[in-house]
């Protein structure tokens, strides 16, 4: 059982999660969290209302964001930014440019889809004030549509896993570019989910593990600073290999839930909490 409760990985409905900035921090207070991060996807939206909800119930508040970026090589990743400045002008500059090449692939996603069977406006998509439009939020307005019964459904071959839609891609930034502007936001840029890497060998075999090192020393040379070594995705052994390279790479080791649902209560485990 930990002594020190954390979360430094949570997302609301100012991208995809299903409970808003206040909801997650009074429930974290309600839960004895002593610290927790809000990192919503490509943007900062949320983090006034935490900061204030934050202050209200006396937690301690991290400001975060999660990017989706990717190596020289073509390896897609996310990185996470923690004690980020959501007011510096290099950040704000540069997650407004991810919203316009957002904007663009759901444009193109909206077509694909309408070809398919599957008419949606943006009036549809709309969920609360938030301008992140994701595919999950896709997939929930599918749901209140009619179309499919649960959100998991949209993610099969047929509809938002089928060719036509994953050939649709948003333009990512270079994960170095993401590393640098969360430093000028005076922010500490973390790895998220290592496990989560596709097309670097399967996953927890030695291959993988093999691959993770190197890019991870890469962007250590980048100015990474952390790694995110426990997520539910990770089972112990994997979680101590990625705890040896963060240990090897002298980086701040990171516990993140990941959640995006309704309760905090529910959010899911990690290797070091089972």
């Amino acid at each position: 059982m930990n002594d020190y409760k954390v979360d430094f990985h949570i997302h609301t409905t100012a991208s995809d999660g299903e409970a808003t900035p206040t909801q997650i921090i009074r429930r974290a207070a309600e839960l004895e969290y002593d610290i927790i991060a809000i990192t919503d996807h490509d943007n900062t939206n949320g983090i006034a209302e935490a900061r204030i909800a934050a202050e209200a119930v006396g937690i301690r508040f991290v400001p975060g964001i999660e990017i989706a970026v990717v190596t020289e090589e073509g390896t897609g990743l996310h990185m996470l930014g923690y004690y980020i400045d959501e007011e510096n002008k290099e950040l704000k500059e540069f997650l407004s440019a991810m919203v316009e090449r957002r904007k663009e692939r759901n444009e193109q996603l909206f077509k694909a889809l309408s070809e398919m069977g599957y008419e949606l406006t943006k009036d549809d998509i709309e969920y609360g004030k938030n301008e992140f439009i994701g595919k999950p939020i896709i997939a929930r307005a599918m749901v209140s549509k009619g179309y499919i019964d649960d959100p998991r459904q949209a993610f099969g071959k047929d509809i938002l896993g089928s060719k036509k839609c994953r050939a649709i891609r948003k333009v990512k930034p270079l994960a170095r570019e993401a590393i640098d502007v969360i430093k000028q936001a005076g922010g500490m840029p973390v790895l998220a989910h290592p496990i989560q890497t596709r097309g670097v060998g399967r996953p927890g075999s030695e291959e993988f593990f093999k691959n993770m090192d190197m890019i991870i020393g890469r962007l250590k040379k980048q100015g990474l600073k952390g790694l995110e070594c426990f997520h539910p995705d990770q089972n112990f052994e994997q979680s101590m290999r990625f705890v040896e390279m963060a240990e090897k790479y002298h980086l701040h080791i990171t516990r993140g839930s990941d959640f995006h649902g309704k309760d905090l209560a529910e959010a899911d485990k990690t290797a070091n909490e089972r």
